[in-house]
């Protein structure tokens, strides 16, 4: 039986992007689908996603009522993955900052991983048309969080990434805490300390074509003191 691959895409007000990247994160490869996670977008983008989904059975998505936050929706489409029984569940921005083209490049890396994080610094800084302020802060967080944590990453803080399901079904989700930039390096943190093994592959991540970015102070701020949470969490066995 062909294994399923589903690729999870948040979206909140990506009505633009929507109808250009979910097709072509399906032309990558035939067992993939794609789960959009609306967040109760006003501009329409959910349905669009139901009109999508009516055209091609391999497009799905979950509405959610309210905007609550990247962490909290790659959750929902984790359980919803697992609930379905997809052996390889991806996490993607909708806005090709993440570009589609790498979707074969991470099935075939997860061959010998449990995880595969695409990476903007495994080999030097592959990022297009940040401002330097923002590459400077990115860089100097995955400086940092590697510092605190020991994450053996180079890109700690990327969103482009592969699991396993036996993964996600063992992260104990309910106990995630981060729900910005932070989450990534959480999930990724709980992977490698209950022993699952870690890959990078190099990317080449651009900057959003349409919408505007959701960073902000308070991301920031969570991402700071998440690093040293995790660090003491795992230190006395309870993370």
């Amino acid at each position: 039986m062909a294994e399923r691959v589903l690729v999870v895409i948040p979206t909140y007000n990506e009505i633009k992007n929507l109808s250009q990247i979910v097709p072509e994160a399906l032309r990558q490869d035939p067992r993939i689908e794609v789960l959009v996670v609306d967040d109760g977008s006003p501009d329409g983008t959910g349905a669009l996603a139901d009109r999508m989904g009516e055209e091609d059975p391999r497009i799905h998505c979950l509405h959610r009522t309210a905007k609550e936050g990247l962490g909290k929706a790659y959750l929902a489409g984790f359980r919803w993955a697992l609930e379905r029984d997809y052996d390889f569940i991806f996490e993607m921005d909708a806005d090709f900052s993440h570009d589609p083209k790498y979707l074969p490049t991470f099935l075939g890396a997860i061959e010998d991983a449990d995880v595969v994080i695409g990476s903007r610094y495994k080999t030097g800084v592959n990022v297009i048309n940040w401002p330097m302020s923002r590459l400077l802060l990115s860089y100097g967080a995955n400086l940092y969080a590697h510092w605190i944590t020991g994450l053996p990453l180079t890109d700690s803080t990327g969103g482009f990434k592969c699991f396993r399901r036996e993964v996600l079904a063992t992260l104990e989700l309910d106990r995630v805490r981060s729900n910005g930039y932070s989450f990534q390096i959480e999930m990724s943190f709980r992977a490698w300390k209950r022993g699952f093994r870690l890959k990078e592959i190099p990317i080449v991540f651009v900057d959003r074509v349409e919408g505007q970015s959701k960073m902000n102070k308070r991301i920031v701020r969570e991402a700071i003191w998440m690093v040293w949470w995790l660090r003491l969490r795992s230190m006395v066995g309870k993370l």
